[in-house]
């Protein structure tokens, strides 16, 4: 039985939101299992994958052993038609390779960071419309049963390949507290393979072109400097990132959205 679950919301921190959420999940799953929220921007469905991939495909030292993350960004953009009575994206359940459950809204990218970790795949039984709030009203009984090991909830298995984009290359992904700017870009990527520390390397995003120092680390260049450099995201290949000692790359290209183009010159 499950007995950790990390929600993962695209509802601004303190917002009433994660209080009405949190009281459903609450409600539901009883004070047995513990919660703990995540906040990502509002319908960054980038950013929520980036997220839940972190959370999801930690070394078994580093998270609870029964986790499940649930992951709810529904910036409803499937369609372009008006939408009946609140009709949202579906919600779909997966189990990885490690073990870890994921209940998550089919949206975007929001399963794109663990889509070669996927052995399952399955859609729910959800209601998809009646409500603008799913994830306080519906959302927790699908979750409640996963929780509980009833997998009733669950109606057909779905092939991952086609139901899962990959996630998207050498874009901006996530923007933490600091003001450093995590990239799709990973250790081993043609993009950064002829790297080396120290060397001098031009990086546009947007219409932005800043110089930066190739780095192994957040602390070995001057203070002020931009650089770029394997960041602490990434379990089986580090992200690389960008940040500005005792500074904000995010400021320093504008503050770029996820999934804005990083180039690398």
């Amino acid at each position: 039985m499950i007995d950790f679950v990390h929600l993962v919301c695209d509802y601004a921190p303190g917002d009433m939101a994660w209080a009405e959420i949190r009281s459903a999940f609450s409600s539901e799953l009883g004070v047995s299992v513990r919660l703990h929220a995540t906040a990502v921007k509002s319908f960054d469905t980038i950013g929520t994958g980036f997220v839940l991939a972190q959370l999801s495909l930690a070394p078994e030292e580093l998270r609870a052993k029964k986790l499940l993350v649930f992951a709810n960004t529904a910036p409803r953009k499937d369609r372009h038609t008006p939408r009946e009575n609140n009709e949202g994206e579906g919600l779909l359940y997966a189990r990885l390779k490690n073990g870890v459950l994921v209940v998550a809204v089919n949206s975007g990218y929001s399963l794109s960071f663990v889509r070669d970790e996927i052995v399952e795949l399955w859609s729910t039984n959800v209601v998809e419309a009646g409500s603008q709030f799913r994830s306080r009203d519906y959302f927790p009984r699908i979750v409640g049963q996963v929780v509980s090991d009833d997998l009733s909830c669950l109606v057909n298995q779905l092939a991952v390949a086609e139901n899962i984009p990959a996630p998207p290359e050498s874009v901006v992904a996530y923007r933490d507290s600091f003001g450093n700017l995590k990239t799709t870009i990973k250790t081993g990527d043609k993009t950064v393979m002829a790297l080396k520390e120290g060397m001098r390397i031009k990086i546009k995003i947007g219409s932005i072109v800043r110089a930066a120092t190739v780095a192994t680390g957040s602390f070995n260049v001057l203070e002020g400097d931009l650089a770029f450099a394997p960041g602490s995201s990434g379990h089986k290949g580090r992200y690389w990132e960008l940040f500005v000692r005792s500074g904000s790359a995010w400021e320093e290209f504008g503050r770029p959205a996820s999934g804005s183009e990083v180039i690398i010159e």
